[in-house]
């Protein structure tokens, strides 16, 4: 597939003009990063923007003991790094691949000037924006205001609504990287599933997926409305 026709079914850019889209393949450099590369590190030059065509990316942060907060997970047709676009500065965190990943670099100089002639990719960035940052808002209440069980549920349901209400969910993470999303520990998270499949609001065998059993009971968790026993 040409770099033009990926862009096509890139949400980002669904609905952009073919010679919009060829300008910004035209600019777009492939990128490959194996697992456990870091895509960029906090304060390196914020030089363009990735958008990731295969593969799984997280962008986190570290405290100076060196706990990490995963604030993101990334996975394909989405952009990342795309802030410094805008402000001109630094990346703000790190950004990590967590499986082999393809992405198409966009270069800040070449996406502005597109900017400049077609404002309607502006506002489609704005509104991705706008997303990650309710997004972001929440997962900072989360960690200020709520239990690690509240959070818990409170990021199943998220996983099952993306999946338009689905009872089964696949992490697309390990539980070590989900409990670093959820600002715990995993043997902490570990116990969490355990009372909570005990009692029999999800289901837990597999490593990687869970069954919502009550979703009563998971709403009731989210909304710091129940208690696990």
């Amino acid at each position: 597939m040409d770099i033009a026709k990926q862009l096509s079914h890139i949400p980002l850019f669904q609905g952009l003009e073919p010679q919009y889209l060829q300008t910004l393949a035209g600019i777009a450099v492939k990128k490959f990063f194996k697992r456990g590369e870091t895509v960029f590190a906090e304060g390196d030059p914020g030089t363009g923007f990735h958008i990731i065509t295969t593969g799984r990316v997280k962008v986190y942060k570290t405290s100076p003991d060196g706990k990490e907060q995963i604030l993101h997970i990334m996975s394909q047709g989405e952009p990342f790094g795309e802030v410094p676009v805008f402000t001109g500065q630094s990346f703000p965190a790190y950004a990590e691949a967590l499986s082999d990943t393809n992405t198409l670099f966009i270069p800040r100089d070449g996406f502005i000037n597109l900017i400049r002639t077609e404002p309607s990719v502006a506002l489609s960035m704005l509104s991705v924006l706008s997303l990650r940052l309710k997004r972001f808002t929440g997962l900072i209440e989360d960690l200020s205001l709520r239990e690690v069980p509240a959070r818990l549920a409170a990021y199943l349901r998220y996983l099952s609504d993306r999946d338009k209400g689905a009872a089964d969910i696949n992490l697309e993470i390990s539980k070590t990287q989900l409990a670093s999303i959820l600002g715990t520990i995993p043997e902490t998270l570990s116990r969490i599933l355990a009372r909570m499949t005990k009692e029999g609001v999800i289901e837990s065998g597999d490593k990687r997926h869970i069954r919502i059993c009550d979703r009563k009971a998971l709403e009731e968790l989210a909304a710091s409305e129940r208690r696990l026993g």
